[in-house]
């Protein structure tokens, strides 16, 4: 028996040909491809599967080969971990645990992931209140021994920011561990897509993390096109690429403004600032929107009359003011001995723990949605992954600058080369194909975003399971701050700039 269903990236395929596995030979499976083969688990999560048992969903990312791999089993009260042998699953087990009461047995640290409560109908919804520990309440790590100290930051920060715990285990100025906890930002976002989609769905999606419009929305709109076999003409998919590259823009030179003002050094975190804004304002001219909302849609974009030449105008001010700021920051010997050899991780660590997006390149590992399993516009114009090899502070800060680079020249020849077409004005992809399971991944500015939806026989969502990079990344940071002054980790922190609220779906 065939242990996986193999799909091209933005494909569906019937429920009836994805393999139903025994719990021991899902879990062998799935080791042997991430241990053996070079996979990673891109989605791993839980769904209803009659009435008391419920179905493991893992879709496996086999980045050399340009295939997604999915599998499944269905499982009771519990089922033998993946974790102790994959440590990129750890997450996921422990938010169905938590989702659906049922437990992975020799998980070596099962507390809470968001603190959400069990959702109706599953094996954990019956569980006494007092049972179901309170929000931001955790069994902690704790380390003892002579001037061992605790420090605890948040779940409120200084200024305007989302909602998160970082509780650290310290000897002095040395963090020896750091540990996370969310939930604060959680919306109940994949419960309310079920039964979708409907006039709410894209508006969920859109603002699932308010920094990643156009990433999530354009994910989704795949997703609908796959169950429902709709073309998207050529003109709307380069500008769908356009509006992804104009966010990643924004995010990555805010991104250098913010590391710069971590490290006092006030010229580059001024001009970037003000440089984002400008970048926001290309998008708004695209749509009326500077976030993108608005523009994607199943079938196509739906755009305002845009003025290309000004967007081309505007795209090289966007270079001629970024390039001197952002050469003022990696001059200056006083940030340069900030950022070098701070919050490092190597190659190998990133690879175990499934990471994604920048900090994964900034470790020498080229892993790009666009380059392994490209999409749209990207299967056309491919774009060669930007990498860089000393996985600390500096390395995600440089990758963030090439790629900066990459995406200025990118927008601006698909701005001049933009296919003939009328404005689509969002030509609804049709009705969906009942029980079926689709795949869809996009690397949004963040890295791989991963949508997976499965119909139920009517077409409409029995299930959709979301998950962001940050998913990925968020015990990368915990890992880059061992060893590391707790001074550092603001700049740590920025540095990989993970979403709060889009892990808290």
């Amino acid at each position: 028996m065939t242990a996986f269903a193999k799909l091209p990236n933005g494909g569906a395929m019937s429920l009836a040909q994805i393999p139903r596995l025994s719990v021991d030979h899902f879990r062998a499976a799935v080791l042997a491809e991430v241990q053996g083969g070079g996979a990673r688990l891109s989605a791993f999560f839980a769904c209803p599967d009659g009435a008391d048992a419920l179905l493991l969903v893992a879709v496996l990312a086999q980045d050399d080969r340009g295939v997604l791999a999915v599998t499944t089993c269905a499982v009771q009260d519990e089922y033998p971990a993946l974790t102790p042998d994959c440590p990129q699953a750890q997450g996921s087990e422990r938010e169905i645990a938590e989702l659906w009461g049922i437990r992975p047995l020799g998980h070596p640290w099962l507390k809470p992931l968001r603190f959400q409560p069990p959702r109706r109908g599953s094996a954990g919804a019956g569980r006494p209140s007092s049972e179901r520990p309170a929000i931001g309440r955790a069994p902690f790590f704790a380390m003892a021994g002579e001037e061992i100290h605790e420090v605890a930051v948040g779940p409120v920060h200084a200024g305007i920011i989302e909602p998160g715990h970082f509780r650290f285990q310290c000897h002095g100025e040395t963090v020896y561990h750091l540990e996370t906890s969310f939930g604060y930002q959680h919306r109940g976002v994949e419960r309310a897509l079920v039964g979708g989609p409907n006039a709410r769905t894209i508006h969920y999606l859109e603002t699932l993390a308010g920094d990643t419009t156009i990433g999530h929305a354009t994910t989704y709109c795949r997703i609908c096109e796959a169950l429902s076999r709709s073309r998207v003409p050529a003109r709307d998919q380069a500008l769908r690429g356009v509006a992804q590259e104009l966010e990643r823009l924004a995010n990555h030179i805010g991104d250098l403004g913010a590391m710069a003002g971590d490290v006092g050094f006030l010229p580059t975190m001024s001009y970037c600032g003000r440089i984002r804004g400008d970048v926001l304002n290309l998008t708004a001219i695209l749509c009326g929107n500077r976030f993108g909302r608005g523009l994607v849609r199943p079938g196509g974009c739906d755009i305002a009359a845009a003025n290309v030449d000004e967007l081309r105008r505007r795209l090289d001010q966007v270079r001629r003011d970024t390039e001197p700021a952002v050469q003022l920051l990696f001059e200056s010997p006083t940030a340069r001995a900030r950022f070098d050899n701070t919050g490092a991780l190597t190659a190998e660590t990133c690879r175990e723990l499934g990471m994604v997006g920048v900090a994964v390149r900034a470790c020498g590992v080229a892993r790009d949605v666009r380059h392994d399993f490209p999409y749209g516009i990207f299967q056309f114009a491919q774009l060669p992954v930007c990498t860089w090899m000393s996985g600390d502070v500096f390395g995600r800060a440089y990758v963030r600058w090439l790629e900066i680079q990459q995406s200025l020249t990118f927008v601006r020849e698909q701005l001049t080369a933009l296919p003939e077409g009328e404005v689509c004005r969002a030509a609804a992809a049709g009705t969906l194909a009942p029980d079926h399971l689709a795949v869809a991944l996009v690397e949004g500015w963040r890295g791989e975003i991963c949508h997976v939806a499965i119909t139920d026989a009517a077409g409409r969502f029995a299930c959709y399971k979301v998950v962001d990079p940050s998913f990925h990344n968020w015990m990368g940071l915990a890992m880059a701050l061992r060893n590391q002054q707790i001074s550092d980790f603001p700049l740590c922190n920025k540095s990989f700039n993970l979403s709060y609220c889009g892990h808290d779906l």
